[in-house]
């Protein structure tokens, strides 16, 4: 050293290291570099992660006094441990050089490489430069090389098994784990080295274990998990610990394949990942082979639908982030897995995210790529499941459409192509049923047979094939009765069962399929064999199925079926009434989707009405509850009202159930269950409106709760449109969440005293509070029988008998009544109406003379008494209001007609009605809004020539007290007219009306820009409103397909708030129609003049002056076309 160096100083930096690979191959928590200046004291570096690259960037700085030898040892080292370090590490590279050789390069930085490890020369980047000396400056800065048995140890542990992993000598690496057993040994369970010293001997015998020098794996794995215990998640070597045991676990799962073993492995990848920042080594090694051997393995492994099973999905899923290679793949195992559990258990929940998930793992699947097929397949299969329980049709379209291509990308002689013909053929099974096309069951058994004939016996999927096409072939015989068919069906279903294992997870489905086509031999042949194996079959596979398993349902469907066939060739009432429990059980389940089971509780009622059993009412109330649960999950008004018209029989059931009550003789209970079948659209919506004023004062918190759900739902129901699939279902799902949050919610509400039928159906005793100012006349159209309950203002209710009226008779008097007005339409004004005369005098002997003897005899009702017809099915389109006898007494004097006894109104429900009382509590100053649109515009309907004098007419009738708005022309827009019917409380609408058969909800006012449908009606909540004259056509006239419902735009408008309506039931000859309205509105508002105030009740007995009045001017089916609804 030159003597100008003496008593000064040298400041090395150390900069970076490269090819940094550990001799023995053992994972690194760190390296660091140590500089020994004398046998006592050395400087240690930070230790620093290893980068994926082999490398570490120090940027550490050492100042060392160069009064010490010239000759200086420097070291790099693996350090296994970044908290508290056992040893100095394993040695990566050491050289001795002078103090000369480093301050040879000046100021720049240089490279210092060491002997090569394994083929590569690690090296140094550092930096000298000689400081200034200060006196103890080094003696901070430098640690005492301490010598101890356990540190002696550790060091020659690792210096035992680098030799043993480069030169395979058993001897070194027994050398090793003595060492590494003496530290263990001298490491308690509280000595704070323990867990380092456990590692150190667990990794040594883990590469032995590999290199098949050891034999024992347990143990290196019980060493591992001590380990990790030791080193909880804040601990900074739990990284490390992690990935050992995760390692220890993957080489014993392929020594002893037990599934919890890759399990753990899996999950405790998914715990490292997010610990190992990108870049670095553990996470390069952990996401590499390791890594993709889990996921590989879990994915072959059989599917798994247990809690635990899908954890471990979710798990791989994490393991494979978007970009991952795999990724497509772990989503589409989970989507697999969910819909397993799925069938086991029925949650929505599960089946909602395997066609999500599932949706994701195709997206993400170019067309070409061999997987495509798979992934359409599976979500296809999802789509099915979600149908079966939730009866979607586009569930079911979608899924055909994701088969078809599935089946062009296996051409034949594809190795899967059974798989695609077996699932589009039960699709287009399925459609059959659902839409009765003879084509789509045809080509379902051809690509079942087809499918077949590529699993013939010895293939793993004979008996699925077998029992499939058996399916498709019972399905034929239900609808087209191929003797054929059954025969055949029967004899796959029994081979299918012989070939089925008895351990086999779905062999109940087997001995139910069998069942059900043993039940329809029986019915052509008697033959007593077949109903009891039948019975025997289906009881067996409930034997085999837990209590919550959806499939019990089919168990139960079958068996009633079976007992029920029994009975009517043998009439033993043991066997109808195990039918009627079996009924109960399926219709009660509560894993089988809610249309099958309601589908069900539809074969229930037919049977008990058609064997007289006592259970009929039940059965009727059950189907009410089922259907009202899942018309509520739908997320629009309009999917409400398809997903009801897709039972055909339910359209009947309210009527058909008051008639089983009346039978029963419960008038009150007749009364309830037409009250809860009918106007369900109305009562579901209803349901976010309801009035909170008690259970404010009450439980103010509830109240806030349901409020603001309530308001949630009513913001999420929407028609959701669009080829996206995937944001309808977002959509549907939320709607679902909340839909089960706000019911929570009315349940808590029913806990609390006072509130315990709280939006529960209305009992008769509530009911009756629509009768406050008259009778309500319920007008029951039932196959059973047809007649009507008069509920009074107080007491029980009366029971009128129609016994001359059928519905048979119903429906032809309405038709008739249909061309009647027809053609009363192309007559002159002044030539008589012969043909409705003949039909309104048959409404009045046949319908109303009995009811009106019962009101004036037994009710002893005064003359022109308020009365309410609630008619129901075919009665909503006969014109009851307008019933007349016609002739003339012997003095010379015409006999009454209806409209001369009583004021008539209309109400769509009793509710409907209880409501708009209720709601007339708030009165508010009125105002006026009068809005006439004569001339809509091109392709929307012919120009209005008296539309413009009849809004004027009303400008002048209507007193000047009133806030009067006049909107038309161009200004009568869409958006006009809402803004008009929300800031009024009372309006006059004169333009076009359009009444929608086949979607009711389209119905509309034309005004200037485009329709004002039904639907906007409904969706404003105008509490104040209280009067509407719609003086359009068609705007009280039914939905043809739910007629119950009354699904018309007068009934809209009382929904949204209108407590009193003036409507009409056909088309309205705007030429005479201002007779009517001129004549109203002046015996509306005749009594103002003295001070009087606008009073929307009036309404009913306003118009019934007004069509008196115009008879001279009027033809009878113009004045017959305006009918009142509402208080």
């Amino acid at each position: 050293m030159p003597n100008s160096l003496e008593g000064q100083s040298i400041r090395l930096e150390v900069i970076s290291g490269k090819h940094l690979q550990v001799p023995s191959e053992h994972v690194p928590a760190g390296i660091c570099v140590s500089i020994s200046v004398d046998s006592r004291r050395r400087w240690k570096s930070a230790i620093k992660v290893l980068s994926s690259d082999e490398s570490v960037a120090w940027d550490d700085t050492a100042t060392l006094s160069l009064d010490a030898s010239p000759k200086i040892s420097l070291d790099i080292r693996a350090s296994f441990e970044l908290g508290r370090i056992l040893g100095n590490g394993e040695v990566i590279g050491e050289l001795e050089t002078t103090w000369d050789e480093l301050l040879n390069h000046g100021d720049e930085p240089f490279n210092l490489s060491f002997p090569p490890v394994r083929g590569d020369c690690p090296s140094l980047t550092l930096k000298a430069a000689v400081v200034h000396y200060c006196d103890n400056q080094d003696s901070a800065l430098l640690d005492s090389i301490v010598d101890c048995e356990i540190s002696r140890d550790t060091d020659a542990g690792h210096a035992q098994f680098a030799q043993y992993m480069t030169s395979k000598t058993v001897s070194h690496l027994n050398d090793a784990v003595e060492h590494f057993q003496s530290v263990l040994d001298q490491c308690p369970v509280d000595h704070p080295d323990r867990a380092a010293a456990l590692t150190n001997l667990a990794c040594a015998r883990l590469e032995g274990y590999i290199r098949k020098d050891f034999q024992d794996i347990d143990s290196v794995t019980s060493l591992f998990r001590e380990a990790l215990a030791l080193r909880p998640p804040d601990h900074p070597d739990h990284p490390l610990s992690l990935y050992y045991l995760t390692e220890a676990l993957i080489w014993r799962y392929s020594k002893k394949r037990i599934a919890s073993y890759i399990h753990e492995s899996a999950q405790l990848y998914s715990k490292l990942l997010p610990l190992c920042p990108e870049g670095t080594y553990l996470r390069g090694i952990a996401v590499g082979n390791s890594v993709d051997y889990v996921i590989r393995t879990c994915n072959n492994l059989p599917t798994d639908a247990t809690d635990e099973g899908i954890h471990l999905r979710r798990v791989v899923l994490q393991l494979c982030p978007p970009g991952h290679q795999n990724h497509p793949d772990a989503l589409n195992q989970l989507s697999s897995v969910l819909r397993r559990r799925f069938r086991q258990y029925g949650s929505i929940d599960d089946i909602d995210e395997s066609i999500r998930v599932g949706r994701e793992a195709v997206s993400l699947c170019p067309e070409e790529h061999t997987s495509r097929a798979t992934y359409l397949n599976n979500l296809g299969r999802s789509l099915r499941h979600r149908f079966n329980h939730q009866g979607r049709s586009h569930d079911l379209d979608e899924a055909i459409c994701v088969y078809e291509e599935a089946l062009r990308m296996r051409p034949v002689g594809h190795e899967t192509r059974h798989l695609s013909l077996d699932t589009l053929g039960g699709a287009l099974r399925v459609r059959f049923i659902r839409r009765g096309d003879v084509d789509d069951i045809n080509k379902a058994i051809s690509l079942r047979r087809e499918a077949l004939t590529l699993n013939p016996p010895g293939h793993p999927d004979h008996d699925a094939a077998l029992n499939n096409l058996a399916i498709t072939l019972k399905i034929r015989y239900d609808k087209l009765d191929v003797n054929e068919d059954l025969d055949e069906a029967i004899n796959l279903f029994r081979e299918s069962l012989r070939v089925t294992r008895l351990d086999h997870p779905d062999r109940h489905r087997n001995l139910f399929n069998l069942s059900s086509v043993l039940r329809p031999r029986f019915t052509k042949t008697q033959k007593n064999e077949d109903i009891e194996e039948a019975i025997r079959l289906s009881q067996e596979s409930l034997e085999a199925l837990p209590s919550l398993h959806p499939d019990r349902y089919f168990s139960y469907r079958w068996l009633e079926e079976a007992y029920l066939s029994r009975y009517r060739v043998q009439y033993n009432l043991v066997d109808l009434a195990l039918a009627v429990d079996n009924f109960r059980l399926a219709s009660r389940h509560p894993t089988c989707g809610l249309p099958d089971r309601i589908k069900t509780v539809q074969s229930w009622v037919t049977a008990a009405e058609e064997h007289n059993h006592t259970s009929a009412l039940e059965a009727y109330k059950t189907c009410f509850d089922l259907l009202d649960a899942h018309l509520a999950t739908r997320s629009s008004t309009i999917s409400r009202r398809e997903a009801a018209a897709a039972f055909s029989g339910t359209r009947s059931l309210p009527v058909d159930a008051a008639s089983c009550a009346i039978h029963s003789k419960n008038l009150q209970q007749a009364v309830e269950l037409a009250e809860q079948g009918r106007g369900q659209q109305w009562s579901l919506a209803s349901r976010l409106r309801s009035p909170l004023e008690d259970l404010e004062s009450t439980n103010p918190h509830l109240a806030h709760k349901f409020s603001e759900l309530s308001k949630c739902l009513s913001d999420a129901l929407g028609f959701v449109v669009g080829t996206d699939r995937a944001a309808v279902d977002r959509a549907e799902t939320q709607y679902r969440k909340l839909t089960e949050q706000w019911r929570a919610a009315v349940a808590d509400i029913r806990h609390v005293e006072g509130f315990s039928r709280f939006l529960a159906p209305l009992l008769y005793e509530d009911l009756q509070a629509a009768a406050r100012q008259g009778p309500v006349i319920i007008l029951i159209a039932s196959q059973y029988s047809c007649s009507a309950i008069i509920v009074p203002t107080s007491g029980e209710p009366h029971h009128v008998s129609l016994p001359s009226v059928t519905l048979t008779d119903l429906n032809n008097l309405k038709d008739r009544f249909a061309r009647a007005i027809r053609h009363a339409s192309m007559m002159g004004p002044k030539v008589p109406r012969n043909d409705l005369i003949v039909l309104l005098r048959t409404v009045w002997n046949e319908i109303m003379l009995p009811i009106v003897n019962v009101l004036q005899h037994v009710l002893k009702l005064k003359f022109l008494s308020r009365i309410w017809l609630c008619p129901t099915a075919a009665f909503t389109s006969i014109p009851l209001h307008a019933a007349h006898p016609f002739l003339t007494k012997a003095d010379g004097s015409k006999e009454l007609c209806l409209e001369d006894l009583f004021i008539c109104s209309y109400t769509p429900t009793l509710s409907a009605l209880v409501r708009s009382r209720q709601m007339m509590k708030k009165r508010v100053t009125p105002s006026f809004a009068t809005i006439g649109q004569g001339q809509p515009g091109a392709g929307k309907g012919k120009a209005l020539l008296a539309v413009d004098n009849e809004v004027e007419l009303v400008r002048k009738l209507v007193p000047a007290t009133a806030n009067r708005t006049t909107i038309s022309g161009d200004a009568a827009t869409r958006a006009g007219a809402l803004k008009a019917l929300e800031e009024n409380t009372w309006v006059h609408l004169a333009c076009h009306g359009k009444q929608d058969p086949t979607q009711p909800y389209d119905s509309h006012f034309v005004m200037r820009d485009g329709p004002l449908t039904l639907l906007d009606i409904m969706e404003k909540n105008i509490p104040h409103a209280e009067f509407a004259f719609l003086s359009a056509c068609h705007t009280a006239v039914g939905d043809k397909e739910t007629p119950d419902e009354v699904i018309h735009l007068a009934a809209g408008l009382q929904f949204s708030g209108f407590k009193s309506v003036v409507g009409t039931l056909w088309e309205v000859d705007d030429a005479v129609a201002k007779h009517v309205v001129e004549a109203f509105y002046k015996n509306m508002f005749k009594d103002l003049e003295e001070g009087g105030e606008m009073d929307c009740t009036k309404a009913a007995w306003a118009l019934n002056r007004a069509t008196h009045t115009v008879k001279t001017k009027v033809p009878l089916e113009q004045r017959m076309v305006f009918v009142h609804i509402g208080v």
